[in-house]
């Protein structure tokens, strides 16, 4: 599934969310981000600099209330001994998603943000 081929959620699933994304940007991106989250996993590459690209897929439970928590699994190049997990509220996961899909317009690459990375490695904890 590429992300450039998702189709906004339904206006009933998107609007649950709305209260949590004030911005304007965010909410016009919101229906694609409701869209591949409920997908429930995405296959993406993270730009390594001055390095070859790690391919890694991520997966995680669906739900459908924004306060509900997420467990997200990151697998990095097909290995299990580099998979990461963490749980957040799925109206922050959805927000690193919007992420993801302004990321990929943006550099034709899906990949999390740094900041995704420094929560998922417990980099601020």
């Amino acid at each position: 599934m590429s992300i450039d081929k998702l189709q906004p959620a339904p206006n009933q699933q998107v609007g649950v969310y709305l209260p949590y994304y004030p911005q304007q940007g965010k909410r016009n991106i919101l229906p694609y981000a409701i869209s591949l989250y409920q997908k429930g996993a995405f296959e993406g590459e993270r730009k390594i600099e001055g390095g070859e690209s790690i391919p890694f897929i991520a997966t995680w439970n669906v739900s459908t209330l924004p306060a509900d928590l997420t467990r997200c699994r990151v697998q990095f190049d097909g290995n299990a001994e580099m998979s990461y997990e963490l749980i957040m509220a799925n109206f922050e996961f959805v927000d690193f998603l919007i992420e993801v899909i302004l990321n990929f317009k943006r550099a034709r690459l899906a990949d999390f943000s740094q900041t995704f990375y420094r929560k998922l490695m417990r980099y601020d904890d």
